[in-house]
């Protein structure tokens, strides 16, 4: 079964919209394990706007799934993802004014520096994934960094199925085919939701995990948090 790993940085958002501790992370983070989760993930920016760098520390000696910290590389990113060893690191190239990753890595441009700093997270017993197009040329390139796994980038499928193009999904079938050859392991995530997640999931070959969290978060506005975990889990186990 594809795991779930949740993104809680829509969470922080609203804790610190008010300054205080409401609502608290390390409650959401637990109680979305305790609904069946399978993961947590937090996506760090440098201004701290939403997860705060002491999150990482605080939720690595809390949650008892998988940590997963996204973020890009630069060296604050990399001393703290060294300093709380999560289970997992996610390279992402998002430029620190983003509102959120739009791209993934060009991994023939960046292959020397991807492939230096994912030695020493390995190095450190952490398991690297790094966000990447459906580009079979980009995927190709990324095993030559020596990553763990890729994450693909799915904004475009959710664009097209949303607009009812179910043949958006033919480079995600095909870059995942290749990763497979590759011996590549395959996340995915960006604007997979309810609507989208099981016919996403069941086309993609040996999917191994999604990260979810500005629409799960969204939907658990009407449906309940406990209620949309499940849902996810339900629609993830359809193979």
């Amino acid at each position: 079964m594809t795991k779930l790993s949740v993104n809680i940085n829509k969470i922080a958002t609203l804790r610190n919209s008010r300054g205080g501790d409401v609502p608290n992370l390390l409650k959401v983070a637990t109680d979305i394990e305790k609904f069946g989760g399978q993961g947590i993930t937090i996506h760090p920016r440098p201004d701290e706007r939403h997860i705060r760098y002491q999150d990482a520390f605080d939720l690595k000696e809390t949650i008892t799934t998988e940590l997963n910290i996204e973020g890009n590389p630069v060296p604050k990113f990399i001393d703290l993802v060294l300093a709380t060893k999560p289970t997992q690191v996610t390279l992402v190239p998002d430029a620190e004014d983003a509102i959120t990753s739009n791209a993934g890595w060009d991994t023939i441009k960046h292959k020397d520096f991807l492939k230096e700093v994912i030695s020493e997270f390995k190095r450190n017993g952490i398991r690297t994934s790094i966000f990447v197009d459906p580009i079979l040329e980009m995927i190709e390139n990324a095993k030559s960094t020596d990553t763990d796994r890729i994450e693909l980038y799915t904004e475009s499928f959710a664009t097209e199925y949303s607009r009812g193009n179910k043949n958006g999904i033919t480079p995600y079938v095909k870059a995942a085919n290749l990763a497979n050859t590759l011996n590549l392991g395959i996340n995915a995530g960006h604007d997979l939701s309810l609507d989208n997640i099981e016919f996403f999931s069941q086309n993609i070959p040996e999917l191994l995990e999604v990260s979810i969290g500005h629409a799960l978060i969204s939907e658990s506005l009407y449906l309940g948090l406990e209620n949309v975990v499940n849902m996810y889990l339900h629609k993830l186990s359809k193979k």
